[in-house]
């Protein structure tokens, strides 16, 4: 008779299914490690990122000095490669019936792919230069729009909940950038601004009167 092949630790095969969903989900990405706390060993690990492997020492530390309210798991927290990565790891303790921790488990994501993705989106499009102001001089209703938007954009308030300060302010940048001496520009200012025209109209003559700019 041959010799019997040793099975495999019963937690592995209980929460093995699982730690491969997630390797196979994250794809190569992710590092699955299964610790025994009880000999601080790794149990099994699925897509390794380092040298280490099933048997080596876990070092996990006291479970018992971990927060309480956290519920057994713990993270996204940031951990470093030696090589500089940096990786979002997330830990949770796995109890048996009796609630005894039975295993750890722990996830180790590489971040390298989605910092470089957000590197690519981040330049990607982004102005380098000054707009060249000369292609934009006889587009009024884009002065309007760059005008209202820059304005959006400083203050971090929407045209909805602009305060009347912040109108006056956007129609003096206007009125400077001559947009008002298109005929048609009013109603197009007013529907950007989604107030009326008379509103307009009431804000730009406060503008222009002197004891406004005293």
């Amino acid at each position: 008779m041959g010799e019997t092949e040793e099975l495999p630790d019963p937690r592995i095969r209980t929460w093995g299914p699982v730690c491969q969903a997630v390797a196979l989900l994250l794809g190569p990405y992710a590092e699955v490690v299964l610790h025994d706390p009880d000999t601080d060993r790794v149990l099994e690990i699925w897509n390794p990122m380092t040298t280490r492997r099933p048997g080596d020492p876990s070092m996990l530390g006291e479970l018992d000095a971990l927060d309480p309210s956290a519920r057994d798991v713990y993270g996204p927290y940031e951990k470093l490669l030696v090589d500089g990565r940096r990786l979002s790891s997330v830990s949770a303790v796995l109890r048996d019936a009796r609630g005894r921790p039975s295993a750890v488990l722990c996830v180790n994501l590489d971040r390298t792919p989605l910092e470089q993705a957000a590197a690519v989106l981040s330049a990607f499009g982004a102005p380098t230069v000054q707009r060249p102001e000369p292609l934009f001089e006889e587009d009024w209703s884009e002065r309007i729009q760059h005008i209202i938007g820059s304005h959006v954009r400083e203050t971090g308030r929407p045209v909805e909940r602009m305060t009347r300060q912040d109108r006056l302010t956007v129609l003096g940048r206007l009125d400077e950038a001559r947009v008002f001496a298109v005929r048609r520009a009013a109603p197009v200012v007013a529907g950007a601004l989604r107030v009326s025209r008379s509103t307009v109209y009431g804000l730009l003559a406060e503008l222009r009167t002197p004891s406004a700019k005293d």
